[in-house]
């Protein structure tokens, strides 16, 4: 076993239950995304699709469109490279943070940008409206604002759980961070560039790959804690 032989002190109670959390949530967050995925594939409606669409038309009003507009942004890729090189320099110059969060980060960003085309390419879902001022263009399935928010803000989400900061300031910064990514992928289905599906399949496949890499992090950090103590 992985983690035989091990003491509390080299594997956190803290890490640990990350790890749980994320076996659970990649389970659910695949079965989720291979159901959404089979239906694409077999080119079948989706009521919900047509349900949360319908509902966004009755609430359209031009203050809600300024405010997704802005909104959306923040999962835009200019915007997640950016925060992701500031992030990257502010952790190897303003921290005594391991440089494997760097490494990994980077494994979390570039690897998501990057099989987010591969599907798109491979479902092959066009959009319900083509509109390039929102970035809207090419394939719909899944969403690539959602996906990359997920992993850019979700692993944010991870580095305030792991600090020592006080409960309640990780437990609003978190909120902060988790309603941000839930409204970043709503905006793209009100501004019309996306299905509800798209989103939900984003989502799934987004927080899938964040705890496979937080995974492979927090393996990485045990083995050098371990090396470190032989020494």
């Amino acid at each position: 076993m992985i983690f035989q032989g091990t003491k509390p002190s080299d594997f956190s109670r803290k890490s640990f239950l990350i790890l749980l959390i994320g076996f659970v949530t990649i389970g659910m967050a695949v079965y989720l995304f291979a159901e959404l995925a089979e239906q694409v594939i077999e080119e079948e409606k989706f009521a919900f699709d047509q349900m949360v669409t319908d509902w966004v038309q009755d609430i359209q009003a031009p203050w809600l469109g300024t405010m997704f507009g802005w909104i959306t942004e923040l999962g835009s890729v200019m915007l997640l490279t950016v925060a992701s090189v500031l992030f990257a320099l502010f952790i190897y110059f303003f921290t005594k943070k391991s440089r494997w969060v760097i490494v990994y980060f980077a494994i979390n960003m570039l690897g998501i940008s990057l099989l987010t085309k591969v599907l798109k390419l491979l479902f092959e879902r066009q959009r319900p409206e083509v509109l390039q001022q929102y970035d809207g263009t090419g394939f719909s399935f899944p969403s690539g604002h959602s996906t990359g928010s997920m992993v850019f803000y979700g692993f944010m989400i991870y580095m305030v759980s792991t600090t020592r900061w006080k409960k309640s300031i990780r437990y609003v910064l978190n909120t902060i961070l988790g309603l941000l990514i839930f409204l970043i992928g709503f905006s793209r289905v009100y501004l019309g560039v996306h299905f509800p599906t798209d989103i939900l399949a984003g989502f799934a496949f987004g927080i899938s790959w964040l705890f496979v890499c937080i995974y492979g992090l927090e393996l990485t950090l045990w083995r050098q804690r371990r090396r470190q103590k032989r020494t």
